[in-house]
């Protein structure tokens, strides 16, 4: 794999020429991708990783005497090992491997369904997507216990005076996300994990939105449970990881049941696999899984640090310019977040802005970003979402304001 040294000027040109996409034309204009809190585009190191596996060495894993098997099996637990380290995990095996983010969750909150009961109370944060707001109303629905939301402010932060005091019901569960996706809020998660534990409740970070700009270490933080999928990180779509403590693994039941978690299998009882197979039924993404650990490989050769200055410059640049457009309208904080920018203009339709400027090649999202309690709570019906990545250029984000600016003419 091409490494890139992080110590030296930040080379986005040389970058770029790793993403084959970004070469494309879209409606005769070039491609400005700037939809990467959604998914993230994929480098060249990557594609040939997915396509060396279906190659040279497609095969089952963990079952099988043959070459193949063991060569799939070593790539595929190489990754698991390749997680752990950027993780920070002590063990690999509390390194879970699922279809992603929105898998993870699901699996936790269906472990805690049978540790909960009617007096318990579970906390979420109201800057949550929806995959981190629906599997707990699940949760709560089926053990009667209690759903209470930490709030949110007008500046997009979330209200910590008010979660120190719902900490003092003494919750078993909370869940926060460690950046929003609607905003790019970076939620103050150590001093949460924190306070949480010192009422002894179990605290779950969805991180999906984090893991493409900053590493975090889940040691440091000492948190319970931390979420992620590959396809926010250069990676494929279809995997991502749980990790989780140990002895929450130890306490959970499985989620999915069927072949690779077993230990025996008799028609009289079914004993379970030691971690972290236990919640890895059935044949996983094996190419995934591979292509993830690449992806991460990837990122870290640029350097992390590298990416989160270079991104903020973006954030910054593209922030200053967007302002300056009258009936402009930006939503969540104006520091301490990461490289998103959510935003409205006054008497247009965000809806409208995108089909647009999807015209002029440029890709941003639009509507509610699987975030309605967000758009609620600012009484709109969704926004424009630009979302821009270590491969973006300052040059696109000129293109980009002028093509806002050409909308906005049109639909005036």
């Amino acid at each position: 794999m091409k490494k890139h040294a992080s110590n030296i000027v930040f080379d986005v040109e040389n970058i770029r020429n790793d993403f084959p996409i970004l070469s494309r034309n879209i409606n005769g204009k070039p491609l400005i991708y700037f939809d990467n809190a959604a998914t993230s585009q994929t480098p060249q190191q990557v594609i040939d990783v997915i396509v060396d596996y279906y190659s040279k060495y497609n095969s089952n894993i963990h079952r099988g005497v043959h070459t193949l098997s063991q060569e799939a099996t070593d790539k595929y637990e190489g990754a698991r090992q390749i997680i752990q380290k950027h993780f920070n995990a002590l063990y690999s095996h509390e390194i879970i491997f699922t279809s992603g983010t929105t898998h993870s969750i699901n699996l936790v909150a269906n472990g805690f369904a049978s540790l909960l009961t009617k007096d318990d109370i579970v906390l979420v944060s109201a800057l949550e997507h929806h995959s981190n707001i629906v599997p707990i109303q699940m949760l709560c629905e089926k053990t009667k216990a209690t759903l209470k939301v930490i709030p949110m402010t007008q500046d997009g932060a979330l209200d910590m005076d008010v979660y120190d005091t719902l900490l003092l019901l003494n919750p078993k569960l909370v869940f926060v996300n460690h950046i929003s996706n609607a905003l790019g809020t970076i939620n103050p998660i150590k001093e949460m994990i924190q306070k949480a534990h010192k009422v002894g409740a179990a605290i779950l970070i969805d991180g999906a939105q984090a893991c493409p700009h900053i590493k975090p270490d889940v040691q440091e933080l000492d948190v319970d449970f931390y979420v992620t999928s590959g396809h926010k990180m250069c990676g494929p779509t279809g995997v991502g990881m749980l990790y989780a403590k140990e002895n929450w693994l130890n306490k959970l039941p499985p989620f999915l049941g069927g072949g690779e978690m077993i230990s025996e299998v008799t028609f009289n009882k079914t004993t379970y696999a030691e971690l972290p197979h236990k919640f890895e039924a059935g044949t996983p993404n094996i190419c995934g899984g591979i292509a993830f650990g690449a992806a991460i490989e990837y990122m870290n050769s640029i350097g992390f640090g590298a990416i989160a200055s270079y991104e903020h410059e973006l954030l910054e640049y593209a922030t200053k310019k967007l302002k300056a457009i009258d009936g402009m309208k930006i939503y969540g904080p104006r520091d301490n977040k990461t490289s998103v920018i959510s935003f409205n203009i006054e008497g247009i339709h965000s809806y409208d802005l995108g089909t647009i400027i999807d015209k002029l090649g440029i890709a941003i999202r639009t509507g509610q970003h699987c975030a309605q309690p967000i758009m609620d709570y600012f009484g709109i019906s969704g926004t424009a979402r630009a979302s821009f990545s270590f491969y973006n250029t300052k040059q696109e984000i000129d293109v980009f304001v002028e093509g806002i600016k050409k909308a906005a003419m049109m639909l005036r």
